[in-house]
């Protein structure tokens, strides 16, 4: 789930057979009663049945779908799933289902702790102090098992 305010995105569970009941339970999960979305834009999968359907709305989330193929209506979604497809999926083996969830956690990590958006000012949605020449020199710290590196200040 990405929240589009702050480029924040929500990490869940991985199932190879999803039902209405499991993606209902992953929603109410991923948000507290008191930090509800007002809105959930999601595509005509079938997956949203109407029992997911039902517990949005019970939960008071209006539901927003979009046009059929049209994945442009999804842009951070799609912008967020192709980031992880080219940026990790693509340069890992996956050997299987907890391999795969270790490698999305960590670049769902980067993508909220490191990673900068024009939109934040050059911040990352987790925000970073900035740390100025005396605090020592730029070191390489790998994340991603050396796929992808963070940089900062270390003293010597």
């Amino acid at each position: 789930m990405v929240g589009t305010v702050k480029k924040s995105m929500e990490t869940s569970c991985l199932t190879w057979f999803s039902t209405a009941e499991w993606t209902g339970q992953q929603l109410r999960q991923a948000f507290p009663f008191d930090q509800l979305p007002r809105y959930l834009l999601r595509d005509r999968d079938a997956i949203f049945g109407a029992d997911f359907r039902s517990q949005v709305t019970n939960l008071g989330i209006h539901e927003v779908l979009s046009a059929p193929r049209s994945p442009w209506q999804r842009a951070y979604v799609e912008r967020v799933i192709g980031s992880i497809r080219r940026e990790c999926l693509d340069h890992v083996i996956v050997f299987n289902g907890t391999s795969l969830v270790v490698s999305l956690v960590r670049i769902s990590s980067i993508i909220t702790r490191s990673r900068t958006h024009l939109s934040l000012g050059k911040d990352s949605p987790e925000p970073r102090s900035i740390q100025p020449p005396k605090m020592g020199r730029v070191v390489a710290l790998p994340q991603v098992g050396g796929l992808h590196h963070r940089y900062e200040r270390r003293a010597a």
